[in-house]
C-alpha cells in the first residue's frame, strides 16, 4: 500500500501534467518543454489517474498516523476529489472570456511570467510558443464539442475573448509573450519570428472561430449560469463541495450571504458618521461610488499606493506571527492590454528555486475607475498579511511533500486572505477611517458574491439582474462590478469560498480564545494555522486544538 507521501506525490504529478506551465511557475523544470493537453480523452485519462488515487488514499489507515500524515492524507483526498470534480464540469467546451480564467486568454498571461535563465529554458519557451497553435486548435475543437452537448458559453462573454484577441493583435509591441528575456540575439529573433508566423496566426484563426462558429450558438446574457446547461446543477452542486469544503447547500449559501450584508450597515453607517457625518448607510455608499475625489488620477498612484501599504504591514507583522516569508513580493501591474473582465488584483506565488519572485499584480487600465479606498484592504489580502504570507510559509516547510507545500485549497486560501482583511485593522495597517471603510465595503462584496454566485449558477439569475444586485449592494463601479460578474460565471463557486473560509477561522480563533483564555497567543495560533500548507477547512478545527494544547 502507498504511504501518505508516496499519494501525494503521485497527485501532484497529475496536476503538473494537467498545467505544465503552473509547475515551471512554482519553479519544477521537468515540463518546461510542454502546454497543457486540453484535449477530452487527455482530461479523461487525468481524472482516472486522480480518481484511482483518491480511492486508494480513501483506503490508507490513519490510526496509528502521525498529526502530517493524517493531514496528508485528507489533502490528497480533498484534492484528488476536486480535480475530478474540475475535469467533470468540463471547463474548456464552454468557458470562454478574454481573461486569465480561460484556457487560451490563461495560457498568454502563464507564459509571459515564465523564467528564462539559461539556452535551455529559452529553448524550452520557444518550444511551448511553436505548440500554441496546437493549443487553440484543441480549444476551439472543445468548444465544438460543448456546442453538440448542449454546453455552451455566454454570448458577451465570447464578445469579451474576441475583443481581447482583437486588442491582442493589434498590439504586437505590447505582447506579454515578448516579457521573458531570452539569452543572446539568435534567439530573441527566432521568438519575434515564431509570434509573427505561428502565435498571432494561430490566435487570429481561433478568435475567428469564436465570431464564426461559437457566438452563433453561445447563451444569451439572460443565461449565464450553469443552471442553463446540461447538466449544470449537478456539476454546480460539486463545484460547490470542492471550493469550500464544506456540506454547504447553494440554498444555504444564499442566505448567508443575505444575512451577512445586512449586519454590516450598522458599521457603514458609524464609520460614515466619523468621516463625513453622514449616519445613513445608504447615503455613505452612494458616496463612495460617486465622489470623484476617492478614485485614482492614474495606475502609477494606485501601484505606489499598494507598496506603501505592503511596506507598513511588513514592518508590523512579527507581532503578530512567529514565522515570516524567507521570499521577497513585488507589485506590477497586470502585464499587456488588460481585458475589461480581468479582476482588479491577481496574486501569483513564487518559484521554489528563486527564479521568480511572488507578485501581486494591480490592475492599472483604466484607473480613474477604480477606488482608492479599497486599494489598502486588497494589498493587505493579496500580500501581507495575506497571500504571500501564507503560501510562502507553506513553501518553507521543505519537510512536507511538495503537494502540501504548492496547492490552494480555495476556502482556505481565499478564507486566510478575508482574514487577514479585518486582521488587518487589528494591526492597526489602514492609514485612515476611509482606508477603513474600504475594508468594510469590501466585506459587502464577499457576502454579495454568495448571493451572487448562487444566485446565477443555482436560481438562474441574468447577467443583469446580478449586475444591478452588486450595483445596489456594493460600491463597485459598472466596469468592476461587469469584471465581478464574468468572474463568477467563468469559474462556478470559487466566489464562495472567501466568507464560507473566513467565518471558520474566525470561528476556531474564538473557540482556541475561550479554551486557552490568558493563556492564548495570536502569534501561534496564526503559526498553526499556516504552518502545514493549505487544508481542507474540516481539518483546522483539529489541528488547532492539537497544535495549541
Amino acid at each position: 500500500m502507498s504511504t501518505p507521501a508516496q499519494l501525494a506525490e503521485e497527485l501532484l504529478a497529475v496536476l503538473f501534467d494537467a498545467d505544465p506551465v503552473g509547475a515551471t511557475l512554482y519553479g519544477i523544470r521537468d515540463r518546461d518543454d510542454r502546454l497543457a493537453d486540453i484535449s477530452a480523452g487527455t482530461e479523461l485519462a487525468l481524472r482516472e489517474r486522480a480518481e484511482n488515487i483518491r480511492v486508494r488514499a480513501m483506503a490508507v489507515d490513519t490510526a496509528h498516523a502521525d498529526l502530517e500524515q493524517r493531514l496528508t492524507i485528507a489533502v490528497v483526498v480533498q484534492q484528488a476529489q476536486a480535480l475530478v470534480d474540475q475535469f467533470d464540469a468540463r471547463f474548456p467546451e464552454y468557458t470562454v472570456i478574454g481573461n486569465l480564467f480561460a484556457p487560451v486568454a490563461g495560457v498568454l498571461f502563464q507564459l509571459g511570467q515564465v523564467p528564462v535563465a539559461d539556452a535551455q529554458q529559452a529553448e524550452d519557451f520557444l518550444l511551448r510558443l511553436r505548440q500554441i497553435p496546437e493549443f487553440t486548435a484543441a480549444a476551439a475543437q472543445r468548444h465544438r464539442e460543448g456546442v453538440a452537448a448542449g454546453r455552451v458559453p455566454v454570448r458577451p462573454l465570447v464578445d469579451n475573448a474576441i475583443e481581447h484577441l482583437d486588442g491582442y493583435l493589434a498590439a504586437p509591441d505590447a505582447d506579454p509573450l515578448l516579457t521573458p528575456e531570452l539569452p543572446g540575439a539568435a534567439l530573441e529573433e527566432e521568438r519575434k519570428r515564431l509570434l509573427v508566423d505561428v502565435v498571432h496566426p494561430a490566435l487570429r484563426e481561433y478568435r475567428n472561430v469564436l465570431a464564426a462558429e461559437i457566438a452563433q450558438h453561445s447563451r444569451p446574457a439572460e443565461q449565464p449560469g450553469l443552471c442553463w446547461i446540461n447538466g449544470g446543477r449537478e456539476i454546480y452542486r460539486r463545484l460547490v463541495h470542492s471550493q469550500t469544503t464544506t456540506e454547504h447547500t447553494p440554498e444555504e449559501l444564499h442566505e448567508i450571504g443575505r444575512t451577512h450584508l445586512s449586519s454590516l450597515r450598522g458599521e457603514i453607517g458609524e464609520l460614515g458618521a466619523k468621516i463625513w457625518g453622514e449616519s445613513d448607510p445608504d447615503a455613505v455608499l452612494r458616496r463612495l461610488r460617486a465622489d470623484p475625489a476617492l478614485y485614482w488620477r492614474d495606475g502609477e498612484e494606485l501601484l505606489t499606493a499598494a507598496r506603501s501599504a505592503i511596506t507598513r504591514a511588513e514592518a508590523v507583522a512579527p507581532r503578530w506571527f512567529g514565522r515570516l516569508p524567507s521570499r521577497p513580493c513585488e507589485v506590477r501591474p497586470v502585464p499587456g492590454t488588460a481585458s475589461a473582465s480581468t479582476p482588479i488584483g491577481v496574486y501569483l506565488a513564487p518559484a521554489l528555486d528563486g527564479s521568480r519572485p511572488g507578485v501581486y499584480f494591480a490592475n492599472t487600465e483604466q484607473a480613474e475607475q477604480r477606488p482608492r479606498f479599497a486599494s489598502e484592504v486588497i494589498a493587505f489580502h493579496e500580500v501581507v498579511p495575506g497571500h504571500h504570507l501564507q503560501f510562502s510559509l507553506a513553501q518553507d516547510r521543505t519537510d512536507l511533500p511538495l503537494l502540501r507545500r504548492l496547492i490552494s485549497i480555495t476556502a482556505y486560501t481565499e478564507g486566510w486572505g478575508l482574514y487577514t482583511e479585518r486582521l488587518a485593522d487589528e494591526m492597526g495597517l489602514y492609514s485612515d477611517d476611509l482606508a477603513r471603510l474600504g475594508m468594510v465595503v469590501q466585506d459587502l462584496l464577499r457576502a454579495a458574491r454568495l448571493v451572487v454566485d448562487t444566485g446565477l449558477h443555482e436560481f438562474g439569475w441574468g447577467r443583469q439582474q446580478a449586475l444591478d444586485y452588486l450595483l445596489t449592494h456594493t460600491t463597485l463601479s459598472r466596469l468592476e462590478a461587469a469584471s465581478e460578474i464574468d468572474r463568477y460565471i467563468s469559474i462556478p463557486g470559487q466566489a464562495l469560498s472567501y466568507l464560507v473560509g473566513r467565518l471558520e477561522i474566525e470561528r476556531i480563533r474564538r473557540t482556541a480564545r475561550d479554551r486557552l483564555g490568558a493563556a492564548f497567543d495570536i502569534r501561534r495560533f496564526h503559526d498553526a494555522i499556516l504552518g502545514h500548507g493549505a487544508l481542507p477547512l474540516s481539518t483546522l478545527d483539529v489541528l488547532v486544538r492539537e497544535e495549541l494544547a
